[in-house]
């Protein structure tokens, strides 16, 4: 049996008999990018996963910092389309998008054969649903420790399964099935992702989101530990910038807008911000001799993040 926790979009699959729910997770930050926050200061995690995409830039702590930079100089000729040495706005942006597409069309596929049962190339919700939580229907959740959980992971699967599928016959084609993992990439999905962001943040269930859980959604305090800059900036963006009617909530518009920013670009934005931040000659674009004597805002070694695209042959990418 296999398993989908509802977010980020994605699902873990389980083992077989033994499978239980994972925790519900969600993205709700620059949701194509990172699930990291953006703090150069802190580590460049979110510039990792925008380089090189999400499910690429895992530790490989066997990687040394010359190894690591080798195989960017690499990825660097990569981006370089036009082959005249130095990487523009325009191709770095480009790059930037090609791995966020890739990480979701590479997650969609790893999961498809697992659900089309029946191999005609399309996902019932009965498939889905059976693959899913088969071995536990029967019995109504029965033997489940905690049953109200799996029934409530049933019904929001359903719910957004629902919605993804655009002609409402209960069968997903592979474009529907991606709005169903990854609902934050398509426009008629939006409601979807807002809803399921008030149900996850909001604790008392009053319909609305206050300072307390915006902030306990990001951080939780350690005893004696003093709260991060970060979070105090959040805490500043709750209350001038998100609570926009200044009544102490977040109502659903409010979510919307923090979620769903609009025509904001993250991808272009991060282009924007690693050449910004490399390239020492202000001439707006950057040299794989720029790149690399910054390799670590691109890419990580040992104890930080590194990318499979670095362990891939050149032509993979």
């Amino acid at each position: 049996m296999m398993l989908l926790s509802s977010l980020p979009y994605l699902y873990l699959l389980a083992a077989a008999a033994l499978a239980v729910p994972a925790q519900e997770k969600r993205v709700h930050h620059q949701a194509g990018l990172s699930d990291h926050v953006h703090d150069d200061s802190q580590n460049y995690q979110y510039d990792h996963e925008a380089f090189l995409g999400k499910e690429e830039a895992k530790t490989f702590d066997q990687l040394t910092p010359e190894e690591s930079k080798d195989r960017l100089a690499k990825i660097v000729d990569r981006i370089d389309t036009d082959k005249d040495g130095y990487v523009t706005h325009s191709e770095l942006h480009q790059w930037i998008k090609h791995r966020q597409r890739r990480y979701i069309e590479e997650n969609v596929n790893k999961h498809w054969k697992d659900y089309d049962q029946n191999r005609d190339d399309k996902i019932a919700w009965e498939e889905y649903k059976n693959a899913t939580y088969g071995y536990y229907l029967g019995e109504e959740f029965s033997d489940i420790e905690d049953k109200d959980t799996y029934k409530s992971m049933l019904a929001r699967d359903e719910r957004r399964f629902k919605s993804a599928d655009k002609d409402r016959d209960g069968i997903t084609t592979r474009e529907e099935f991606t709005a169903f993992l990854h609902p934050e990439e398509f426009d008629y999905m939006k409601d979807v992702v807002v809803q399921e962001t008030m149900e996850d943040i909001d604790k008392d269930g009053d319909g609305k989101i206050n300072l307390h859980e915006y902030i306990g959604d990001m951080y939780t305090s350690e005893d004696s530990e003093s709260e991060p800059d970060w979070v105090q900036t959040e805490r500043k963006h709750f209350e001038e910038f998100r609570d926009v009617n200044k009544d102490g909530y977040l109502d659903a518009n409010e979510v919307a807008q923090w979620v769903l920013p609009g025509e904001v670009d993250h991808a272009d934005n991060e282009a924007k911000h690693l050449i910004y931040e490399t390239d020492t000659n202000k001439d707006e674009k950057i040299t794989k001799k720029e790149i690399l004597a910054n390799w670590n805002m691109f890419v990580g070694s040992q104890a930080t993040n590194y990318g499979e695209d670095l362990t891939k042959k050149h032509d993979e990418l």
